[in-house]
């Protein structure tokens, strides 16, 4: 286990170095060019997946599906995204964190854009399923990248900053849909927003020419005879840690998925917003989450990994029960608890990169965390498809309580896993 507290090349943070921003100064200038890379690729990796549920009501017209149908197309690619999660993690270990990170930037952005162009229900599934396999993939190679640029007592605000990036992805692409909607026919637009999904290749080239991965954590993996093994998650010494970890993934992201796939047509479909209308009450939800990342990162660096996953695991449940039970007409009530939502179910992802990063030593480091994450999101995936299908009946306000399900696994798991506050990763 990566418990060893020794010296460290890579940061260069200084004794009585405080204030806001002290934990981008401890980085140092390669460690903030990775933290570039990585803001990048996960902000545009959220733009690309955010394409289809801000589409789906569009897409559902277009082909004529049911509300399982639209289901699916997320959950296959969240399915999916276990395979690319864990092919990502072991090249990680194996090729490099920089040379990984580009190919899955690479592959998420060609497969978005190609489903742009998908002529049926059929072929659009297939390609938001290879998709999944750079989306699952980049932000557990982004995130090991930063952490091990980390130190110990800055990284769980540091890679709280990776993740705000999801919430600026989100943005951006709420700000794309509202325009490509309100100008073209919604028969036209879906398919522009997918297209709009090549941003990422020219990340890609900035990344190959300023990015490199930590020199001393990098000549530590090449040392080892085990590195990108991935039986060697399965052994005696870390078999409880990936267990319980993917049980913990599992929860987090079955609660998160289910709001981020299914709200926004809650919002058009239960509560009759316009296109406009949803953008709006999405933008309070996104404000949240943007400001929930960067608070979580703070906290889970003050009161520890498990303690941070377990406050904001209760208080998501929570917010998902007000957000689905205000009564119709109080559309104002439900504006103002969209923040809330957004930055509970946000804050509690800020401990993950740091929390997954810890868990493992170097050698294993990406397979480990690439494995858990996405495999906790490919099962988790399957709670936005019961969404689905209980929405016909149940309404999709009373089906999004399944969220909350999820929260409560992650608690549970968390007793299965040990604190990592302040372990050194090298």
């Amino acid at each position: 286990m990566s418990t060893t507290r020794t010296p460290r090349a890579t940061s260069t943070e200084l004794p009585g170095d405080s204030g806001a921003f002290a934990w981008l100064r401890a980085l140092g200038p390669r460690g903030r060019r990775a933290f570039g890379g990585a803001f990048g690729g996960y902000a545009l990796d959220s733009y690309d997946f955010f394409t289809l549920p801000l589409s789906m009501v569009a897409i559902s017209a277009y082909f004529s599906l049911n509300s399982g149908q639209t289901g699916l197309l997320t959950t296959v690619t969240l399915v999916v995204s276990a395979v690319g999660g864990v092919l990502a993690g072991i090249l990680a270990d194996r090729i490099g964190r920089v040379k990984a990170l580009m190919i899955t930037v690479i592959t998420y952005a060609l497969f978005t854009v190609l489903c742009g162009f998908a002529p049926n229900y059929e072929t659009l599934l297939v390609f938001r399923a290879l998709q999944g396999v750079g989306f699952g993939g980049e932000w557990a190679v982004g995130a090991i990248l930063v952490a091990e640029y980390a130190s110990a007592k800055h990284r769980g605000r540091t890679l709280g900053g990776i993740q705000s990036a999801w919430a600026a992805g989100w943005a951006l692409a709420v700000i794309v849909y509202t325009l490509v909607f309100h100008f073209l026919d919604a028969d036209t637009a879906w398919r522009v927003m997918f297209w709009t999904g090549a941003l990422p290749a020219l990340l890609v080239i900035w990344v190959r020419r300023n990015v490199q991965d930590a020199p001393h954590v990098a000549a530590v993996r090449e040392a080892s005879q085990e590195r990108g093994s991935f039986s060697a998650i399965f052994r005696a010494g870390l078999l409880r840690t990936t267990l319980f970890a993917m049980l913990l993934s599992t929860g987090v992201q079955g609660g998160y998925y289910t709001l981020a796939t299914w709200v926004p047509t809650y919002l058009k479909n239960d509560r009759g917003l316009t296109v406009v209308g949803t953008g709006g009450y999405l933008t309070f939800l996104i404000s949240g989450a943007f400001l929930g990342y960067l608070t979580g990162g703070y906290l889970t660096d003050r009161l520890g990994r498990k303690r941070n996953i377990v406050i904001f695991a209760v208080l998501s449940a929570l917010c998902i029960v007000a957000y689905t039970n205000i009564p119709s007409g109080a559309n104002g009530l439900l504006l103002v608890l969209g923040f809330p939502l957004g930055f509970c179910m946000s804050a509690i992802f800020s401990g993950f990169g740091s929390f997954l990063a810890e868990l493992y030593p170097t050698a294993v480091r990406g397979t480990g965390q690439g494995f858990t994450y996405n495999t906790g999101r490919a099962v988790g995936a399957f709670f936005p498809t019961l969404v689905g299908f209980l929405a016909d009946s149940w309404g999709v306000g009373g089906a999004l309580i399944f969220g909350a399900v999820g929260y409560g696994i992650a608690v549970l798991a968390l007793l299965g896993l040990p604190e990592t506050r302040g372990r050194e990763l090298a």
